[in-house]
């Protein structure tokens, strides 16, 4: 019998997730609590866009307060809203999931697994480290913005290789190339260490994924944000798989003076290769909305203090994210400059 999996927050990763598996047969209803884009899916489908191609899809689409008249439970649902609404969607979702064989899947930027796992169970929890690219910037309509080389990989947060997560893994293949890791931590801290690098200088500046990988003051300090998460979360006992495809390793040796201009060109090379659109925090910051500060980079400085680890570029990016109230940021390649200050003196 076929999976029926629920997806809480079909943004514009949710929503090309969600219309990607419907497209391939599987049956899946999105859940969201954007009143325009489910009544926009229910009129005229699901558009997706961009590097997936072009499709209109017939999608399954619920407001959040027509949850209670689901009847049939889902076998999966996957949390994918921001990392600070994951109580309440988590909450939801356990309330219409199958016992005792369901599983919710967090499928949110951020390390937020030990949050679900408190509120879902840990044996009911599963981890999806994200790294497709997609935005979604009208009602009804995603953009799928990565080359469709990249995917997602499936772990237990024990770090087990069981049955259940591969077969979410191929059914997460039907989207993108899709693996099952026994290092789900390692993976996350290295997806940390990509979104802390990129979404916030993104945010303040308003350029897109692959210029901030590109142009050399953003670059700049996204190398040095990247050697302190490493560091960070290597003293949480995790070990942080490749950025960009480029050993960890490098990205703190560049932090402390060695190998500086190689690293950059790499960042660059792949940045030119891998292309990009806006990313999720530059999105929020376009619609005025709460961004997810607090659970990237702001994450890495609390857990950066518990350890002992100093993080001062990640703490200037996080203060000047902070230091424009919801909705009154407006980006501009200016707003970095104070991080500029704030680097190691080379």
């Amino acid at each position: 019998m076929a999976m029926r999996i629920g997806i809480i927050g079909a943004g514009a990763i949710g929503s090309v997730v969600g219309g990607m598996l419907t497209k391939a047969g599987h049956d899946v209803t999105l859940i969201d609590q954007w009143p325009e884009h489910i009544e926009t899916m229910r009129k005229s489908g699901l558009r997706l866009s961009g590097t997936c191609g072009d499709h209109t899809i017939r999608v399954k689409a619920l407001h959040i307060y027509e949850a209670q008249a689901i009847s049939e439970p889902f076998d999966a649902v996957f949390i994918s809203v921001k990392s600070y609404d994951t109580e309440w969607a988590t909450s939801l979702g356990i309330q219409y999931l199958k016992k005792p064989n369901g599983v919710v899947v967090d499928f949110q930027n951020g390390i937020n697994d030990e949050r679900v796992a408190a509120i879902a169970g840990r044996e009911r929890t599963l981890g999806s480290v994200i790294t497709i690219g997609a935005g979604m910037y009208e009602p009804g309509h995603a953009m799928r913005t990565d080359t469709g080389a990249i995917g997602f990989k499936i772990g237990e947060l024990d770090g087990k290789d069981t049955e259940r997560a591969r077969e979410l893994a191929k059914i997460m293949s039907d989207v993108a190339v899709t693996k099952v890791t026994t290092n789900l931590f390692g993976e996350r801290w290295s997806k940390l260490t990509v979104n802390c690098m990129a979404n916030p200088l993104a945010g303040l500046s308003g350029l897109g994924t692959a210029e901030v990988r590109t142009r050399p003051e953003p670059r700049l300090i996204a190398i040095y944000v990247g050697g302190e998460v490493v560091k960070v979360g290597r003293a949480c006992g995790y070990e942080v798989e490749p950025i960009y495809g480029i050993a960890s390793q490098r990205f703190v040796d560049a932090y402390e003076g060695r190998g500086l201009a190689e690293v950059e060109a790499d960042v660059a090379a792949e940045g030119a290769r891998r292309g990009g659109g806006r990313p999720s925090l530059l999105q929020d910051v376009m619609r005025g909305r709460r961004t997810e500060i607090d659970y990237l980079n702001g994450y890495v400085c609390d857990q950066g203090r518990r350890r002992g680890v100093k993080t001062p570029v990640n703490d200037a990016v996080v203060e000047a994210v902070r230091s424009y109230g919801v909705g009154q940021l407006k980006p501009d390649p200016k707003n970095l400059e104070p991080i500029l200050k704030a680097l190691p003196k080379r």
